[in-house]
């Protein structure tokens, strides 16, 4: 049990509530965009506090590979 599977590759993790709560509105935008959420839901969520958003879209962040630098 104390073997990491070899067939389970590991999730790299987004720290997306650290970024959101030192983020711009722009920058917002751009990690939104990044995850593929329509325009129109951009504009509600970017003035929405990270735990606000829905837990499938914080999931996506999170485990979707973006580094920091990719988002300045």
């Amino acid at each position: 049990m104390g073997k990491p599977s070899s067939y389970l590759p590991k999730i790299g993790t987004f720290d997306g509530a650290g970024f959101w709560k030192n983020a711009f509105a722009h920058q917002r935008g751009i990690l939104l965009r990044k995850v593929n959420v329509p325009d129109d839901q951009i504009k509600i969520l970017v003035d929405k506090a990270y735990h606000e958003l829905p837990s499938p879209l914080r999931y996506e962040i999170e485990t979707s590979g973006i580094k920091k630098e990719d988002l300045q």
